[in-house]
């Protein structure tokens, strides 16, 4: 018996790991949802720091980094799939672009997030933000979270996750250690309540 599932789009939600969701990428995650369509389903997820920083990186691929205000800044775990790419997450840069009226990503292979923020996969936007230039606030991953068509919606049917949609600022402008709880804040939550044993804050 095949179960059919009510057709969702959680593009620009936050998907938000339950307690039990154990596997190690996805345990106290929060996936910031790209995409989303009935061909499946893409993330990044946005508290998992790596062991690399923003400088490290641009010394990787071999460009300065022009922006002091990015230095320190982690480069995150985004996911278990192809995780030596980079991907960007971004405010949008079409509305700063001097041709008046233009629409057009300023980047090439950029994925315009309705919700208001943009990623892109290509150096451009890196080159950009050698010159010192480029998108205010970019948080970057290596890898990406993907799930199959259908593959997702199983996974709420079991649990695994609570939804809710986006805040920038959670992805952007709050400590790292805190996003779980911020994102759960949306939904009205705190984590002591989803778990049912003691001792588990």
């Amino acid at each position: 018996m095949t179960m059919d599932f009510a057709p969702i789009n959680l593009t620009h939600h936050f998907l938000i790991a339950m307690p039990g969701l154990m596997d190690e990428s996805f345990s106290r995650s929060v996936v910031y949802m790209c995409e989303h369509s009935e061909r499946g389903a893409l993330g990044l997820i946005i508290n998992k720091p790596s062991t690399m920083n923003m400088q490290s990186l641009f010394e990787k691929v071999e460009l300065q980094l022009g922006r002091a205000d990015l230095v320190e800044l982690p480069v995150f775990q985004g996911g278990p799939v192809h995780t030596e790419r980079g991907f960007v997450l971004h405010d949008p840069m079409s509305h700063i672009s001097s041709n008046a009226g233009q629409s057009e990503p300023a980047y090439a292979s950029t994925l315009a997030i309705p919700g208001g923020l943009e990623m892109t996969t290509s150096k451009d936007v890196l080159e950009a933000l050698s010159t010192g230039a480029g998108p205010k606030r970019v948080l970057i991953t290596l890898g990406y979270a993907a799930w199959a068509q259908g593959q997702l919606e199983s996974e709420l049917a079991e649990n695994s996750w609570l939804t809710v949609e986006a805040d920038n600022q959670v992805i952007f402008d709050t400590p790292i250690e805190h996003r779980y709880d911020s994102a759960l804040a949306l939904l009205g939550l705190q984590a002591w309540m989803l778990s049912p044993q003691a001792g588990h804050a």
